[in-house]
């Protein structure tokens, strides 16, 4: 099972990487009024994306990293302006 998992989050990390390129060509092909490539890249995004909907409907989500001691936050207002000379 372990085995299987990794080859998935493998496989999505190379169709992350693999739509981040065709992304990138499609805006490129848009902006160069080359509209049959950009819908042939279109085509391969819409591929890509349902193939990575479907794998990370299988993966496990990732658990958050929890800290072992809250981090303090401090809120107030500074008063700004208070020591301006008119």
């Amino acid at each position: 099972m372990s085995a299987e998992l990794e080859a998935k989050r493998r496989r999505l990390a190379a169709i992350e990487h693999e739509l981040s390129q065709v992304g990138a060509r499609h805006d490129v092909a848009m902006s160069a009024f080359r509209f049959d490539e950009a819908r042939e890249l279109q085509r391969r995004i819409t591929i890509l994306e349902r193939e990575r909907v479907e794998i990370e409907a299988v993966l496990p989500a990732a658990a958050a990293p929890s800290s072992a001691a809250p981090v303090p936050v401090r809120v107030g207002s500074r008063q700004v302006g208070r020591n301006r000379r008119r």
